[in-house]
């Protein structure tokens, strides 16, 4: 059996130990490395040696009882969520991790959430028990307060034959059937087994051990139990198909594409079938890996369930399906920040560029972007560490010195109210003529695109050509430049000309179409807010609910608990992303606070933004909202306020 296992917590929780102890007891490896020796099989980069912290989600691969376990070790630092939630999509089960002196922490919800939004069946190990201030009851009763009522027990009691009675009646409860049969015939150990395995499967079930991965104390313990617990069913006889779930580039500039196998076999030079970046493709694996930490062998074959890397794939990426899945995994944690790219004068832009387009493969999250206009290098970020790790990554890889501009709140446009919007290019020798409706649409829903247009006015073909041109790039809103979201795009209708249309016309013509409705209609700014969840004592709660009123922030009312009150609510980004030394103070490092980004809502202080920004709607070189008519054999150019006058449909 094949199993993948993945490693979650908050960073320090005993991640990376917890994964060098499952190693070790497993005779993977020989030695036991520790994180703050930098001798760990899993956190190898050098970036991560200095930190202490995970920042790739590695693999290793090991053998228990009659299965085959790939381990990946995820990154815990919020900074790198991104490439957490990546391999979250391939997780057969879970493994939660969390201090029994800390407790829950900020992050371990957000891995939660994850979790169950992906209905990855999980576990929890509480670890450093052997720390002073180590409280496993005080742990699961938060877990049971803040992430679930569903969370058991398994550290001192027999699953499989002998289960005690508390655990029982925790499954009882859950199963109504099996509940009446244990009235009526007792307990039958093979029955309550597999019931509790199904609620496992089920998200229904959540069991819970605690130990001490540094010293690997109950270690043994759990992984029998996990082994028991888990268990996949993977079909070999169907076609292949696959989710690609990582990639990166070797020493060499080879593209090394991470694939989970979800059914069938897959050999080298089989072509591989996928939909990627608007285009099918069709390529040969021209080679197969299977890696455990920095090192890989070479195979001829792999089946479902396995987790391997293949060479020859150009321009699949994380989540495209592979085979006979087409589905592309959408990911929701995203970055509310941009940050400019700055390098040595002597250094070609260009090459520059072609670096972090690399990166930008490895982690799309980047969203790597040339600005023409400002001839600019941007990307997106999560927060401050990850432009250090990226600044070092650079430099290790690429031996290029860079530095980055201070972050920035990566704002978007919206519209408010439905409009139509008119667009004509006809040049001497050019026609297109476009009408496209405009509405708002919900929250966070991006560019959706329908038509409504005969095939009597515009051929289905030229449709699809107009369709395409929408959606090639990220379009400026007229308020600030920043991109158009959550907008219907309704193509009405519109004409071309036997003779004189050619490529880029509807282009032309869409685009002006776009942006004289947007001209027409009102424009709103959004911003990023936090979804925030914080835990901090009662007698500070008022002066936390104060700051974040004062950050234009809403909350829900506040659960108290005891002692302590957990406060729920949004706050825009820009206002709380540098709260948190300020919190740590307030808490004396005693609360927690989890800020995951949920969304983008009408901006707070639009106008002074916009002052700020100082964007220039009728300067945008990619933009113009005039259309371009032709009389006489002349081309003359009419503004968007008349254009429609002029239209020919």
């Amino acid at each position: 059996m094949k199993k993948t296992i993945g490693l979650f917590a908050h960073v320090d929780a005993g991640k990376t130990t917890l994964a060098e102890q499952l190693l070790f007891q497993t005779q993977t490896i020989r030695h036991k490395g520790r994180v703050d020796h930098k001798d760990t099989f899993l956190d190898t980069h050098e970036i991560e040696k200095q930190r202490g912290i995970t920042v790739f989600a590695d693999q290793a691969i090991f053998s228990y009882n009659h299965s085959t376990y790939y381990l990946i070790d995820t990154p815990g630092h919020v900074d790198f969520s991104a490439e957490m939630e990546r391999a979250v999509q391939i997780m057969d089960a879970a493994i939660i991790i969390v201090s029994a002196v800390e407790g829950i922490e900020g992050h371990t919800e957000t891995v939660w959430r994850l979790l169950q939004k992906h209905k990855i069946p999980t576990f929890f190990f509480i670890n450093k028990m052997d720390r002073t201030g180590a409280n496993a009851p005080k742990v699961i009763d938060e877990i049971r307060t803040q992430l679930t009522e569903d969370v058991c027990d398994i550290t001192n009691t027999e699953v499989q034959s002998n289960m005690c009675d508390e655990l029982i009646e925790f499954i009882a409860e859950r199963h109504e059937v099996l509940l009446e049969q244990y009235m009526e015939d007792g307990y039958q150990a093979d029955l309550w087994f597999e019931t509790m395995k199904d609620l496992i499967i089920t998200n229904q079930l959540f069991p819970c051990a605690s130990g001490a991965a540094l010293q690997g104390t109950g270690i043994d313990c759990f992984l029998e139990k996990l082994d028991v617990l888990t268990s996949t069913n993977f079909d070999n006889e169907k076609p292949f198909a696959g989710r690609v779930y990582k990639v990166r580039y070797d020493e060499k500039g080879t593209r090394i594409t991470y694939i989970k196998a979800l059914t069938g076999t897959l050999q080298v030079r089989d072509e591989i079938n996928y939909d990627a970046v608007e285009e099918s493709f069709v390529e040969k694996v021209t080679q197969i890996r299977l890696y455990n930490g920095t090192k890989f062998q070479t195979v001829n074959h792999v089946t479902a369930g396995d987790l391997f890397a293949v060479t020859g794939l150009s321009s699949a990426s994380a989540g495209d399906g592979l085979g006979s899945i087409k589905s592309k995994v959408n990911y929701e944690m995203i970055s509310a920040l941009k940050s400019k790219v700055i390098y040595e004068e002597p250094m070609n832009v260009r090459e520059v560029l072609r670096y972090f387009q690399i990166l930008n493969a490895e982690d799309p999250a980047l969203n790597v972007t040339w600005v023409e206009r400002s001839q600019e290098i941007h990307i997106h970020v999560m927060g401050t560490i990850q432009l250090e790790v990226l600044k070092h990554v650079v430099k290790e890889r690429f031996h290029l010195n860079v530095t980055f501009g201070d972050p920035e709140i990566l704002y978007k446009e919206t519209i408010t109210a439905k409009v139509m919007g008119y667009g004509h290019f006809e040049p001497l020798g050019h026609y297109a003529e476009v009408h496209l409706k405009l509405e708002p649409t919900e929250k966070d829903s991006g560019i959706t695109f329908n038509s409504e247009c005969h095939p009597d006015h515009l051929p289905i073909g030229t449709q699809n050509v107009i369709q395409t041109h929408l959606f090639e790039r990220e379009h400026h809103g007229i308020l600030s430049g920043s991109p158009l979201t959550d907008v219907k795009i309704t193509l009405v209708t519109g004409r071309a000309h036997n003779k004189h249309t050619t490529g880029g016309d509807f282009r032309e013509a869409a685009y002006r179409a776009l942006r004289q409705g947007l001209e027409k209609t009102d424009s709103r700014l959004l911003e990023p807010f936090y979804d925030f969840r914080i835990k901090v004592d009662l007698d500070i709660m008022g002066k936390v609910l104060t700051d974040i009123q004062q950050a234009h922030g809403s909350f829900d009312t506040p659960f108290t608990e005891g002692n302590q009150a957990f406060l729920t609510g949004k706050v825009p980004v820009a206002t709380f992303m540098n709260y948190g030394a300020e919190f740590a103070s307030l808490t004396k490092g005693k609360g927690t606070m989890n800020l995951v980004v949920g969304g983008y809502y009408p901006c707070h202080n639009q106008e002074e933004v916009m002052e700020r920004l100082q964007y220039r709607k009728d300067a945008d070189p990619d933009y113009t909202s005039s259309s371009i008519f032709c009389s006489k054999g002349q081309g003359f150019s009419v503004p968007w306020d008349q254009a429609e006058e002029y239209m020919h449909c």
